[in-house]
């Protein structure tokens, strides 16, 4: 791959998570604050998302995989998310927004896939080239959080401009990426799309174990996403009552799990090496139980540093879990499947997996939240997640058996 390619699809990746790194970790904030929305609606303006990535594989299987350029279809929908996102910071009512949410959502799912497989087209040896640009999306989502953060705009409007301004540059810089034509030829099946001969995996029944946990871990991921931002900032609004909320920089503090994600990818291969796939993902659940408990026993002031321990844990907790599940997905399907087992993974966690951890997470909000006050028991709220991920973790350690040697060997220790 020449540099000019490399130098593209490296600002295609920074500009994709800056679209999507702007509003995503702030919504539930936003709406809660500004829309006075309620738990459950937030939970399903996060669910319209998940319902959007269940969509996108059939979009992209039956359209841009097959008939356009997938850096025009890139294009196009960064452009039309651009006018939706203009239109949606103006709607106030949490109703309407779940609506012009979802049809937003339609148009970003789709380039979540499309922007992998423009950069995997283009490069001749994807395990040591793709992570250099992929690591340009994770770069991106840490500076736009910052931005969003030094900016104090975290529960208003401007979240949404940020990301549409930047979705109109990429929509327009999309056509000047390498032309990159219909990959196959003809309809797709509704079989293909969701990766039936990828089926055959659950016939083995570590790799049944490990999806059903996959699928069941994406509910305590929903908790974070949804709820960390408005939980740590009334964390410090507790503790320091009387203070603008916007000087608390709650966006830059998030921010750091972000830099954990960078530096737990780089231990990753070796501790894979060493410690084969059921004890890393076992110490990524188990981190999932501690971040948990320390949101919902941290505080701002004396017990500021678990609040600090549960932002820095998302390194081990997304790495040791989905990252790896990713690498034994890859192992266990082969060269043959491993694109539709990917695929049928993918769609698993994010779309079904997330979709009933944001609804759960809606109404469980609810739940310890007093009507009378609008308090919300914090603590209760994050024992929920917390337990889930225990019930996840017992039940992978007794049933889960395989422990692959490394992502190159064909061993398998019973």
């Amino acid at each position: 791959m020449n540099s000019f390619n490399q130098i593209r699809l490296s600002i295609m990746m920074f500009l994709q998570f800056f679209v999507w790194g702007a509003w995503y970790g702030q919504l539930g904030k936003y709406m809660t604050e500004t829309l006075g929305a309620s738990g459950e609606q937030v939970g399903n303006a996060y669910a319209a998302f998940s319902i959007s990535m269940i969509a996108a594989p059939f979009f992209v299987g039956m359209l841009a995989d097959r008939y356009f350029s997938a850096q025009k279809v890139l294009g196009v929908l960064n452009l039309l998310g651009a006018v939706i996102l203009y239109f949606l910071q103006d709607v106030r009512e949490p109703g309407n927004f779940f609506w012009m949410i979802l049809l937003y959502c339609l148009t970003f799912a789709p380039t979540i896939a499309l922007t992998s497989s423009i950069a995997l087209r283009h490069i001749a040896n994807p395990e040591k080239q793709f992570p250099a640009i992929r690591v340009f999306g994770t770069l991106s989502w840490i500076a736009v959080v910052n931005l969003v953060g030094w900016m104090g705009v975290g529960a208003e409007s401007t979240i949404f401009q940020i990301s549409a301004i930047t979705a109109a540059i990429l929509g327009v810089l999309s056509f000047a990426l390498p032309d990159t034509p219909p990959a196959a030829k003809g309809p797709a099946s509704f079989a293909q799309i969701i990766g039936k001969d990828a089926f055959v995996l659950f016939k083995d029944r570590s790799f049944a174990i490990f999806f059903i946990a996959s699928i069941l871990v994406c509910i305590p991921l929903s908790f974070y996403y949804t709820w960390a931002n408005s939980s740590l900032t009334d964390a410090y609004k507790i503790a320091f009552p009387g203070v603008d909320a916007a000087t608390f920089n709650i966006e830059n503090k998030m921010s750091l799990g972000q830099a954990s994600e960078v530096i737990f990818m780089l231990l990753l291969t070796i501790a894979y090496r060493r410690l084969g796939v059921k004890n890393i993902l076992i110490i990524g659940l188990a981190a999932w139980i501690i971040r948990f408990l320390c949101f919902g026993y941290g505080t701002a002031d004396e017990g500021s540093w678990m609040l600090y321990l549960a932002i820095l844990l998302h390194g081990v907790c997304f790495d040791f879990f989905f990252v790896t599940g990713f690498i034994y997905t890859d192992f266990k399907a082969g060269e043959k499947i491993k694109s539709q087992a990917q695929g049928l993974i993918t769609l698993a966690t994010y779309g079904i997996g997330m979709f009933i951890g944001s609804v759960v997470a809606g109404k469980v909000k609810d739940e310890y939240t007093d009507t009378a006050t609008s308090l919300t028991n914090w603590t209760g709220v994050w024992l929920v997640p917390a337990a889930i991920a225990v019930i996840v973790l017992i039940l992978f350690i007794i049933f889960f058996r395989e422990q692959p040697a490394s992502a190159g060997s064909n061993r398998q220790d019973q």
